[in-house]
């Protein structure tokens, strides 16, 4: 089962959900890797404090033109949809950082005179810790497309009866490409406007790709109920509410693991999980294709 841990917006406590909840079923018996695929700001590794054991560079592929073969008659520049080629008299200029690595200007070439090559734009990194298979991608400083490297991590995968998946905040390519593999999606919120705001959209987002989900707030006090009152009109489960505590908040800032300082959340994760399994049986229950 591959649970996918996502959020409209960042600073909800994201990592921190996916992290004790990774622990928490590694420590009942349950074989779980976690994969950090929020690869702008992987901060998992600070609470699993893994051994990494392998790394890996993760390469797309760019156009080179050959300028002896090229006639210069700009049909790489007219196919390309990210404007990463441009054609100027005797010289066709690549912009690596624009190409989408679609292939589309090395196979529509009449000369034949692009061949494609490997440009680094990150890392993955293997590795256990705290009982939980880890991987994290880490994309270089500069790039912008962070599909690539996620895709990597998804790749390296162990087989685990959990796979945790901590994806990157919001509701761009990138999550999109993170939680896309789900059989369910913990949405975590947090109760401000901003929060609500942007949980709408992760809402609309995961209605639209079809995923089942719920909510988990954090930070919630009995006071805050703008949340609440939106799940309760979508039809939407809140499925866990963390208090706004200042105990929480210190556990959290030594990059220390809440389960392993107060069991009453170790059941509420566990609680979660077994919310998820009864979801997850009565969607496929449901939608046998699923």
């Amino acid at each position: 089962m591959q649970i996918s841990i996502a959020s409209g917006k960042g600073g909800t406590g994201k990592t921190t959900i996916a992290t004790n909840l990774a622990v928490a079923l590694a420590d009942s018996g349950k074989e779980v890797a976690y994969l950090d695929c929020d690869v702008e700001e992987p901060n998992g590794h600070i609470f699993i404090q893994p051994k990494i054991e392998r790394s890996e560079v993760v390469n797309v592929l760019i156009p080179e033109v050959d300028h002896q073969v090229c006639n210069f008659c700009g049909k790489c520049a007219e196919v390309c949809e990210y404007k990463a080629i441009a054609v100027i008299p005797q010289k066709v200029i690549v912009f690596p950082e624009l190409c989408h690595s679609c292939g589309g200007c090395q196979l529509l070439c009449p000369e034949d005179a692009i061949k494609e090559i490997p440009r680094p734009v990150g890392e993955v990194n293997q590795g256990k810790g705290k009982g939980v298979y880890f991987v994290e991608g880490r994309i270089n400083i500069g790039e912008v497309m962070a599909p690539p490297v996620i895709q990597a991590v998804k790749k390296f995968s162990p087989e685990a009866s959990v796979t945790i998946v901590d994806a990157p905040p919001g509701t761009s390519c990138p999550v999109i490409e993170a939680v896309k593999d789900s059989d369910f999606v913990i949405l975590v919120t947090e109760p401000t406007l901003f929060g609500l705001s942007d949980l709408k959209l992760a809402v609309g987002m995961l209605k639209r790709m079809a995923l089942p989900f719920g909510v988990v707030i954090n930070c919630s006090s009995s006071s805050d109920k703008i949340v609440e009152e939106y799940c309760m009109a979508e039809d939407v489960d809140v499925m866990l509410k963390i208090p706004h505590e200042r105990a929480i908040a210190e556990i959290y800032s030594r990059g220390e693991m809440i389960i392993h300082k107060n069991q009453i959340y170790r059941s509420k994760l566990i609680g979660l999980h077994e919310q998820i399994l009864s979801k997850v049986s009565s969607e496929r229950i449901g939608n046998p294709q699923r």
